[in-house]
């Protein structure tokens, strides 16, 4: 039987190290896992953790001596990511946990998310910056109405990459025909949503079996582990084909005496998208002022004394250097000349509303793009996604937003920003909305493309 699995790449080897122990440099990977309640995600996490060795002994022995208190015969170890109290007592999983471990190749920053319908919010939260998206489906029951929803939040999300564990495979007789039904209603599915590439691995979670180890119990299965996999998906930040942003943080200049750096005047702040390398001719936005990069810095290099550098790229943390004095500050966004975002003071956008009041139209809010933050008002609540019929174009109408709604809106905007469509654009096509009254977040904004703007 051919792999199912989206990929034909040949199992790989990893050794699992603890994390910090890599030898070498590694790319980083931002995963979340989503699906329905009781899928087994805190245990599927739980055990690529206990497996790859990134467990600490205290952590462990107060897993197994809460596991022995409830009865259990093995540890559980979703006791490791379901961190909070309430948690802990109703076997379910509220908050966002996020943990972090290596293996020889790589590194992890892993977000286990709820699957309850009433915390769709945090899932959004935690699928926001991931480069992939575990969905875990039990194999007894297959495509359920939460899997389907978390499938389209990680479309919505335009999450790079999609990967289905399709759990509990031991209590389906680890039969390959179950597995590629799942499989092909996860399919059925994810092209719906315009997703299309899905991985899928069969996993029992609880017994380890294609988690971090290729298992001798699914023969017909020829795809790599759930760990060889993600080991092997390419890195979401890679620069090529990206044009170059960045937004600036911190305007540097030196306060010292020392004459090598009495006229030195940087940009900081984190490569957003694409490369730049010095004499690459960028525009400042949203002012319009065109020049050419001078030198790319690092706080090392500068100590060092060192040369500029000869390119930096997402996710680079640097200081670029402009040829001319031209007005830069705080909130700027340098970007390549060739393509720069049209900056605007109306949007049209998706929002994921995470505060308990509702959104009407109307409400005065902070809106934060890149280290901008300007006033804004919401001219219209235009209806609310129904993530169920699997059209995210669809609109349910409605003139105001709740807690976990995902809907399109109106902005009307104090001052221009340079967004561009999250379609596009995920770093530079997102925002936050802010309670100007106490600074609290009030939801996460994708901008919506040119076709859907006024």
């Amino acid at each position: 039987m051919a792999a199912a699995t989206g990929t034909t790449t040949a199992p790989t080897s990893h050794r699992p190290t603890p994390a910090g122990a890599l030898d070498g440099p590694a790319t980083l990977l931002r995963i979340a896992t989503a699906g329905s309640v009781d899928d087994g995600k805190s245990t599927l996490v739980g055990r690529l953790l206990f497996d790859s060795k990134a467990v600490l002994s205290d952590q462990l022995d107060a897993v197994e001596r809460v596991s022995r208190d409830r009865g259990l015969e093995h540890a559980d170890l979703a006791l490791l990511t379901d961190g909070l109290r309430a948690e802990r007592e109703q076997g379910i999983t509220i908050d966002v946990a996020y943990r972090y471990f290596a293996t020889a190749t790589r590194s992890f920053v892993l977000a286990d998310c709820p699957g309850h319908v009433q915390y769709t919010r945090n899932t959004v939260t935690g699928a926001s910056t991931a480069d992939a998206v575990v969905l875990l489906v039990d194999a007894r029951k297959g495509l359920l109405e939460q899997t389907r929803r978390h499938l389209a939040v990680a479309a919505l999300l335009r999450v790079p990459h999609v990967v289905v564990a399709v759990n509990k495979i031991d209590l389906v007789g680890w039969s390959p025909e179950r597995f590629e039904e799942v499989v092909a209603q996860l399919r059925r599915a994810a092209a719906a949503l315009g997703v299309e590439q899905v991985h899928a691995v069969p996993v029992s979670a609880l017994l380890g079996d294609n988690v971090v180890e290729r298992s001798d119990r699914t023969p017909w299965y020829e795809g790599p582990s759930l760990l060889g996999l993600l080991e092997d998906l390419p890195a979401a930040d890679a620069p090529a084909g990206e044009p170059f942003r960045l937004a600036v943080q911190h305007v540097i200049r030196p306060q010292g005496t020392d004459d090598a750096y009495r006229d030195y005047r940087g940009y900081a702040g984190q490569v957003a998208a694409g490369v730049v390398r010095p004499g690459d001719e960028v525009v400042v936005l949203p002012s319009g002022l065109r020049t050419t990069v001078a030198g790319i810095d690092t706080a090392d290099s500068l100590a060092a004394g060192l040369a500029t550098l000869p390119e930096a790229f997402a996710p680079q943390s640097v200081t670029v250097r402009l040829a001319d004095d031209v007005d830069v500050a705080r909130g700027d966004l340098l970007a390549a000349a060739d393509g720069a975002p049209q900056p605007t003071q109306h949007l049209t956008a998706t929002l994921a509303w995470l505060a308990a009041t509702p959104l009407p139209a109307g409400r005065r809010v902070l809106l934060k793009h890149g280290t901008s933050t300007v006033r804004a008002v919401v001219e219209g609540v235009l209806g609310r996604l129904d993530l169920d019929t699997l059209d995210l174009g669809a609109l349910t109408p409605s003139d105001h937003l709740v807690l976990n709604d995902l809907g399109r809106v109106r902005l009307r905007l104090a001052a221009p920003v340079p967004a561009e469509p999250y379609a596009r654009a995920r770093r530079t096509g997102a925002f936050l909305l802010i309670d100007p009254d106490d600074g609290g977040t009030l939801a996460a904004g994708m901008v919506d493309d040119e076709g859907k703007n006024p």
